[in-house]
């Protein structure tokens, strides 16, 4: 079985203002980073749409048809400061959530070893009733619901190494005692939350803060000592990625200093707890990552180890 590319040009229809750091230009990146001939061996489909009740997973229905009828016929409409429709938004968001979900199947069907959905908008700063920080629905909560309602998957796990805290994903699954979500995370930075004491209900929220500067030595440790651990003892049946890329040390957004090989460690290590109690199964989703050539680099290395080459 190989490695699954889900992807969709819808994605570069989703439009936001001049200047935005979260661009169509970042799948262009990606496309040309993993278009090189190592990449060879990867499966690559397009990413169906997602049911509005897929969605309703974890965002109400009332909520999915707001985003629908809020969506602009022409120009753009600002939802917040930082979060933006345009006329091909809705449906980007759609293929976004669709691609993780059809990881989902295509993985649990056994017709793929492990998937990334390079795909736009991101998600984890998408609440259960609020866009925000980019997101507009919650593509790896999305994925890790659905897997759990039709698969039966009783535990799932989100790690996420966005250099944001996944506020979205954490209050998602806050009183949820079958849905893991462990973060390493720039603190102070947007969006405020995922400090070491938002544990969740049942403990299964786990926060790693790094500090402004840090690189990969820290991240590792933070990894080593406090996601990994928690994740071995929750034993997740599969194992979803919020995979951003802005803690790499080229990203305007943040001050973390991650390099490649810091994504290749972590997409390693995350591979080696889902052989370990999840068959392998992994679905690895799009966040952040706003300097395009280390996006570009970061996507390679982490597709890479993805692939075991």
């Amino acid at each position: 079985m190989s490695t699954l590319l889900i992807t969709h040009p819808a994605c570069l229809d989703h439009l936001t203002p001049a200047g935005h750091p979260e661009r169509p230009d970042r799948l262009r990146a990606i496309d040309r980073a993993l278009s090189h001939e190592r990449f060879r061996p990867l499966a690559r489909v397009e990413a169906p749409a997602a049911s509005l009740e897929t969605i309703a997973l974890c965002h109400p229905m009332n909520y999915v048809t707001a985003i629908r009828d809020a969506t602009p016929q022409e120009g753009l409409l600002g939802l917040d400061a930082d979060t933006t429709l345009s006329p091909g938004s809705f449906e980007a968001a759609l293929r976004a959530a669709g691609g993780a979900v059809h990881a989902v199947d295509q993985i649990m069907a056994g017709k793929a070893a492990n998937a990334f959905v390079a795909t736009r908008p991101p998600g984890h700063h998408a609440e259960t009733m609020r866009p925000m920080g980019f997101c507009l629905f919650n593509n790896a909560a999305v994925a890790a619901r659905y897997a759990q309602t039709k698969y039966g998957i009783e535990r799932a796990a989100i790690v996420d190494f966005d250099v944001h805290h996944g506020n979205g994903s954490q209050e998602l699954f806050w009183s949820d005692r079958t849905v893991m979500y462990g973060s390493t995370h720039q603190m102070p930075l947007y969006p405020g939350t995922g400090a070491t004491s938002e544990r969740g209900e049942h403990d299964t929220i786990v926060n790693a803060p790094l500090r402004p500067g840090d690189g990969g030595e820290a991240f590792r440790a933070a990894f080593e000592t406090v996601i990994l651990p928690r994740l071995r003892d929750f034993r997740p049946e599969l194992v979803v990625i919020s995979a951003g890329f802005d803690a790499h040390i080229r990203d305007p957004l943040a001050n973390l200093n991650l390099v490649e090989s810091d994504f290749d460690w972590a997409t390693r290590k995350l591979m080696e707890v889902a052989y370990a109690s999840a068959k392998g199964r992994l679905v690895s989703v799009l966040e952040g990552g706003y300097d395009l050539q280390g996006l570009a680099n970061s996507v390679a290395a982490h597709v890479a180890a993805l692939m075991q080459v």
